[in-house]
C-alpha cells in the first residue's frame, strides 16, 4: 500500500513539472519563438529551428508568421536531407496555399528532394522520374519564375540517368538471353530519349535483338 501512495506521489510530481515546463514554454509569444527558429535556421541548428517553428504554428495557427512557419519546417528538414519529411512538409504547403507566391519555389524544392537522391544507373530510377516530373511541372505552370530556370539545368540530367537506366536494364536482359524483354526496352529507350547517347547505341543493338527473338 505504501509503494502504491509512493508511486502515484512521484507520478503526481513529475506531472506537475511537465505541467509547469509545459506552461512557461507556452508563454512564449509568436514573435519570440520566430525568432527562436530563424536564429536556429540560420546557425545550422537545424532540428532547433524544426521545433520552434512546429510550436510557432500549433500555437498560434493564425498569426502572420504561421506560413512563413510552415514553409521553414519543409526547408529544415530538406537542409537535415529528411527528404521524405521534406515532400510531406513542401507538398501541405503548397495543398494549403495554392495561390502563394511561393509555390514555384515550393515545387523545385520537391524536385530536388528527389534529384538529390539520384543513384547510379542499376539502382531505383524513382527519383530521377519524379523529379523530372516535378521539374516540367514548375516550367508549364511558372515558366517565368527564377526557379524554372533553374530547372532546366537540372533536367539533362534526370534524362541521362533515365536513359542510361533504360540501356543498363535492356543490355542485361539480352545478355541473359531475354531477347523479347531487351527489344522491347531498346525500343521504349529510343522512342522516349531519342536524342540521348544510349539511344544511338539501342539502335545499333536493336537489329541483333530482334533477330534473337524472332528466332525463339
Amino acid at each position: 500500500m505504501k509503494k502504491l501512495i509512493l508511486f502515484f506521489m512521484m507520478a503526481l510530481w513529475f506531472s506537475g513539472c511537465a505541467w509547469f515546463e509545459t506552461s512557461h514554454e507556452m508563454e512564449k509569444t509568436a514573435e519570440q519563438l520566430v525568432s527562436e527558429g530563424s536564429s536556429a535556421f540560420a546557425a545550422g541548428d537545424y532540428k532547433d529551428a524544426v521545433k520552434a517553428y512546429t510550436d510557432l504554428k500549433d500555437w498560434y495557427p493564425f498569426s502572420k508568421y504561421a506560413i512563413l512557419a510552415e514553409l521553414k519546417i519543409a526547408d529544415a528538414h530538406y537542409e537535415l536531407e529528411a527528404y521524405d519529411e521534406a515532400i510531406f512538409a513542401y507538398e501541405e504547403f503548397e495543398n494549403m496555399h495554392p495561390k502563394n507566391e511561393a509555390v514555384p519555389y515550393i515545387i523545385y524544392r520537391i524536385g530536388l528532394c528527389w534529384f538529390n537522391r539520384l543513384d547510379s544507373i542499376d539502382r531505383d530510377h524513382a527519383p530521377a522520374k519524379n523529379s523530372l516530373t516535378q521539374f516540367h511541372r514548375l516550367i508549364d505552370q511558372f515558366p517565368e519564375s527564377e526557379y524554372a530556370q533553374k530547372a532546366e539545368k537540372n533536367i539533362q540530367t534526370c534524362i541521362e540517368s533515365l536513359s542510361k537506366h533504360e540501356l543498363y536494364v535492356a543490355n542485361f536482359y539480352m545478355k541473359t538471353g531475354k531477347y523479347k524483354a531487351a527489344l522491347k526496352r531498346y525500343e521504349y529507350l529510343i522512342e522516349n530519349y531519342p536524342d540521348s547517347e544510349e539511344s544511338k547505341q539501342a539502335l545499333n543493338k536493336m537489329p541483333r535483338c530482334r533477330e534473337l527473338a524472332n528466332k525463339k
